[in-house]
């Protein structure tokens, strides 16, 4: 099983789980705790967040939250390029992702060097952006969606785990086909899914290690959790925890996660159950 992903020349080892740290610097984030415009802000959050244990911090400048709109590509690069830039500039050993769907900022985000290419739309949204992957050999995430227009409203699956396989081995096969060799698949929770299948794919995520490939889980506060409760997205960090947990004993490799010091406690002491490891 491959769970390792080459990174600045050198291997990422996933065999023991990962935290990556949302930082969004769009205006629209649904969770209002995590964003980011100010320059000097910016620098002190990812600081903190490598100091809390983030091994991967993930940049996005164009929110997908249910019900928004995706800002213009001039806008999205507008506010990515000076927050990459400053990033990498002052953090040069840390790994970055770019949370985007377009191929041209792709590109250009590999070319200032970026690490890691997370696409929500599997490549659905750009047919570009997989010759970009092929091109550079960046590590890519992909994402399952059940469709790019109506990505958070439409639940119509016969069974979701198996659509979920089906998705994901037919694409890795095309991935592999153009040399793509360091895919990390996200389930997407919350994206074109009702509450239902989403805890019935975090109950069943252990069926994925089948594909042999790493796991991202991206469940932090999002509705599926705090809606059952009432709640907010600021009020349900136990929440999160709990489900990043089950996750965890369900196989996810890596988290992504607003809270980086609380996943990483989580990590600690799931490490040192199963494996009588601290990392």
């Amino acid at each position: 099983m491959q769970l390792s992903i080459k990174v600045h020349n050198n291997l990422l080892d996933l065999s023991l789980p990962r935290v990556m740290a949302i930082v969004n610097i769009t205006p629209d984030s649904f969770y209002t705790s995590c964003k980011e415009i100010n320059k000097l802000s910016l620098l002190k959050h990812v600081e903190e967040l490598l100091n809390q244990g983030a091994d991967i911090i993930d940049l996005g400048a164009c929110s997908t939250r249910p019900n928004s709109t995706p800002v213009s590509m001039d806008e999205e690069w507008a506010r990515l390029y000076p927050a990459l830039q400053a990033i990498r500039t002052h953090f040069p050993n840390a790994i970055l992702s770019i949370d985007t769907f377009r191929s041209e900022i792709a590109n250009k985000s590999i070319q200032m060097g970026a690490d890691i290419i997370n696409d929500v739309y599997g490549g659905d949204a750009d047919d570009k952006m997989w010759e970009v992957i092929a091109t550079h050999r960046t590590p890519y995430i992909l994402t399952h969606a059940q469709t790019i227009l109506h990505q958070h409203t439409t639940t119509d699956y016969d069974s979701t785990m198996c659509q979920l396989l089906d998705f994901f081995q037919h694409r890795l096969d095309l991935l592999h086909q153009m040399g793509i060799a360091d895919v990390i698949i996200d389930p997407g929770f919350g994206f074109g899914k009702t509450e239902q299948q989403n805890y019935s794919i975090l109950n069943e995520i252990n069926v994925l290690n089948n594909l042999q490939v790493p796991i991202l889980v991206g469940i932090s506060r999002k509705s599926m959790l705090y809606k059952p409760l009432g709640g907010t997205p600021e009020e349900v960090l136990p929440a999160t925890i709990a489900a990043n947990t089950i996750a965890l004993e369900r196989g996810a490799n890596i988290l992504r996660v607003h809270d980086v010091a609380a996943a990483k406690q989580a990590i600690t002491v799931y490490n040192k159950m199963i494996h009588n490891k601290i990392q």
